[in-house]
């Protein structure tokens, strides 16, 4: 007998890990007021960039000292500006427990082709030997790893006394966990992923050791215009108060400003936090019960709160070829998107097979909580036609 559909759907069906849900109670009418047509070099423009900055970096609690910046090229673009504008004077130490640090390692290693590099890695699911990094070493790390689930715990591993710099993408923990900034000096998000704003912008914050480096160290490479963040040796001050350096679409800073505005409403950082923690534990209550499935991540410690990772742990699904389970892991997913009941549930393309579910502070518990009840269903009618085609 074919099992039971569940009675309720998800209202927000979106659990992508990237672009992510928008906020509760989203519409386009809220974007009216986007400048379109403009100049963001013109009067109107300028301010609502300004604006966009002066709000990320109330919402996201920065020190006054630090400069914020909007960049070109998402998250990636807003990296790679600090890996190519401040490595080089110093040994580096490059860590890796997915695919996104491991992008980074290997520009630094092969692209940037620096000598002096250690790298710290771990397998999915896990965190390396974080006290080997070297204080005297500039380190690059991402604080949480959106295809493997893992966060670290917190910056006390970053000393205090460092005479390095610290490197954090932060893309899909910024607005969602707790960034310590006394430890952090180069600090990376795209506007995509926890507020759920349209891609294609990213944001670059800069302690004043950042800045140090930047004003007294020239690399020995040539650094495109869009990569340039200081005139006659000192920083662009521009970039940091709105004067972009390429164009930015005033629709997204539209929609950007109408995100961190809804942030603030519901009580800032500390509410994020709250509802991307609630979200993940309603995952965790529902893994605790269900004998199928479980965390990548094994130490709970380290799970992420925002792009939750998990893997199918039922024997007769195990014991299968890895290709066949990545195969089952997709039906899966499948069986829930022809449903109209979850979209882009699938683990990321170099991950181990599995699902993942965007748990970030834009997305309802209610939706998570009937998400669950979709893949006890999908699990069913995968594993009885899996067994049907054996």
């Amino acid at each position: 007998m074919a099992n039971a559909t569940p009675g309720v759907r998800p209202v927000t069906p979106h659990f992508s890990s990237g672009p992510c849900a928008k906020r509760p109670g989203w519409s386009p009418e809220n974007l009216k007021s986007a400048p379109l047509g403009r100049s963001h070099r013109a009067k109107v423009g300028k301010a609502k960039l300004k604006q966009a900055i002066e709000l990320t970096r109330e919402v996201l609690e920065v020190p006054a000292g630090y400069k914020i910046g909007i960049v070109p090229a998402s998250d990636t673009g807003a990296v790679e500006m600090a890996l190519w504008s401040l490595l080089g004077p110093r040994p580096v130490t490059a860590i890796a427990w997915e695919s996104f640090g491991e992008g980074w390692v290997s520009d630094i290693v092969k692209e940037l082709k620096l000598k002096d590099v250690t790298t710290l890695k771990a397998p999915y699911g896990e965190l390396p030997d974080l006290s080997r990094v070297d204080p005297a070493s500039d380190v690059v790390f991402t604080w949480n790893g959106t295809t493997s689930g893992v966060r670290v715990p917190n910056a006390d591993w970053i000393s205090t006394t460092r005479e390095g710099l610290a490197i954090c993408d932060a893309t899909s923990a910024a607005f969602a966990q707790a960034l310590d900034w006394a430890k952090l000096d180069v600090v990376t998000f795209s506007w995509q992923k926890a507020l759920g704003g349209e891609a294609a912008h990213g944001m670059l914050i800069l302690s004043p050791r950042a800045v140090a480096r930047l004003e007294s160290y020239k690399p020995a490479w040539p650094l495109p215009k869009i990569f340039r963040m200081t005139k006659g040796g000192k920083l662009n001050e521009g970039i940091f108060e709105g004067e972009t350096i390429n164009t930015p679409s005033m629709l997204c800073v539209e929609d950007y400003l109408d995100a961190l505005g809804w942030a603030k409403s519901i009580g800032g950082l500390k509410a994020l936090i709250a509802r991307a923690d609630a979200n993940t534990r309603v995952v965790a209550d529902w893994v605790a019960k269900t004998p199928w499935v479980d965390f990548l991540a094994t130490d709970p410690a380290i799970r992420s709160n925002t792009s939750v990772c998990l893997k199918v742990v039922d024997p007769a699904i195990t014991a299968l070829p890895a290709d066949a389970q990545a195969a089952f892991a997709k039906a899966l997913v499948g069986a829930i998107e022809k449903e109209g009941a979850g979209y882009d549930l699938g683990h990321y393309r170099d991950a181990p097979p599995g699902l993942r579910i965007w748990c970030g502070a834009t997305v309802e518990a209610s939706d998570v909580a009937a998400l669950t009840q979709w893949l006890d269903w999908a699990f069913a009618e995968t594993k009885s036609a899996s067994s049907k085609a054996a």
